[in-house]
């Protein structure tokens, strides 16, 4: 429950984390992975946690306390400014238009896509739906989540990713089995393909919600085209089943993939032939191609997105989409770095999807690039 937590900060962990990442959608501050340094002896004493910086203070002074409520008050009114950029559009000094969209994880963070005035929802996390729950969530409980999103956002898109389990996401009810390497492992659309009744039931929830809105199905972490026309014939056997009960729902809807691998990025010219956009996700991207367990503060330091390997791998994904016509979207933390924002816009990124609490942040950063 969100409205009970200020911050939190944990003993193990890294930046690249799933719970890292959680985090910054939920706009939640915290400071990961400090070891030993967070005692058992500061139980019930007053903390300051600076989110901007990583530094914990602990029972802090007057002058501490006053300094950090500045930097709090001068943080809100900074954000206030960034109020007055709603409705604007996110067009560069050039002309040039690129989507600024929201990642969410539940339903409770649709209202803050809302309030931050994003234009649509460029992935939604269906796993913390799954993880949420003892047991795995039924068809009509996934429907009405999918349904809400549809109808809070309207004509606007919402990206609605299949269940990405595994790696550092596991769910009670599937035996992921113990492996070295869960992130290399039994995970995305591998593990859906397998247990065809879980991805079955999740199609046909989303299918469902899709006359609502402005619904996409978007598969994870694929590796060959064959995954891509597996998944497309169990899509289309939900789509007869719901035609022969007279189930209503959007023959059009759009199927996306996530580039997360590299083997996507060298066949990403075939898979843009059979989808209709691709959404890359740079945490992943960044950990397969680098070789770094994004689990392991020993090589936390090596996970780097600005690589001149991702660099180069972002610029031949969105050439090889934009050759079939399709857009690209980022939808990792990248999209987020403001230091990579120019260049994103520069090879041609379509869109930017980040936690809402970055979307006015990020729309600035597009209307002053010339």
């Amino acid at each position: 429950d969100k409205s009970k937590i200020l911050g939190f900060i944990t003993t193990a962990g890294t930046l690249n984390s799933h719970t890292s990442v959680l985090a910054r959608t939920k706009g939640i501050p915290s400071i990961i992975g400090v070891g030993e340094s967070l005692k058992v002896e500061y139980d019930g004493k007053s903390v300051i946690i600076d989110g901007f910086t990583g530094k914990i203070y602990i029972e802090p002074d007057y002058t501490t306390l006053t300094k950090f409520r500045k930097k709090r008050d001068s943080n809100l009114n900074y954000r206030k400014n960034l109020e007055k950029l709603k409705g604007k559009e996110n067009v560069t000094q050039s002309g040039q238009r690129i989507a600024v969209l929201a990642n969410v994880a539940n339903r409770e963070d649709i209202e803050s896509v809302l309030r931050s005035d994003a234009g649509g929802i460029g992935l939604y996390r269906t796993e913390f739906l799954f993880m949420e729950n003892d047991t795995l969530p039924t068809e009509d409980q996934q429907y009405l989540e999918y349904k809400l999103a549809a109808e809070a956002m309207g004509s606007k898109p919402v990206s609605i990713r299949t269940v990405d389990m595994g790696s550092d996401k596991t769910i009670r009810e599937i035996d992921e089995g113990k492996v070295r390497n869960p992130a290399l492992g039994y995970r995305g659309i591998r593990l859906l393909l397998n247990d065809e009744d879980v991805f079955y039931t999740q199609i046909r929830a989303i299918l469902r919600a899709s006359i609502y809105g402005n619904l996409s199905i978007l598969l994870p972490m694929v590796t060959s085209s064959e995954e891509v026309s597996r998944a497309k014939e169990i899509i289309e056997k939900v789509k007869d089943d719901l035609r022969s009960s007279k189930i209503l729902f959007d023959e059009d809807i759009n199927l996306g993939v996530m580039i997360e691998t590299p083997a996507a990025v060298m066949i990403s010219g075939e898979l843009a032939r059979q989808v209709d956009y691709f959404s890359i996700g740079t945490n992943d991207l960044t950990a397969l191609t680098l070789g770094v367990d994004r689990m392991n503060p020993k090589v936390e330091e090596l996970f780097d997105v600005e690589h001149p390997a991702i660099m180069k791998m972002i610029r031949i994904i969105t050439n090889n989409a934009h050759l079939e016509e399709k857009p690209v979207a980022i939808c990792g933390d990248a999209a987020a770095d403001l230091g990579l924002t120019e260049y994103f816009i520069k090879v041609g990124i379509d869109g930017l999807s980040v936690e809402p609490q970055k979307v006015l942040s990020l729309r600035k950063k597009v209307r002053e690039i010339r």
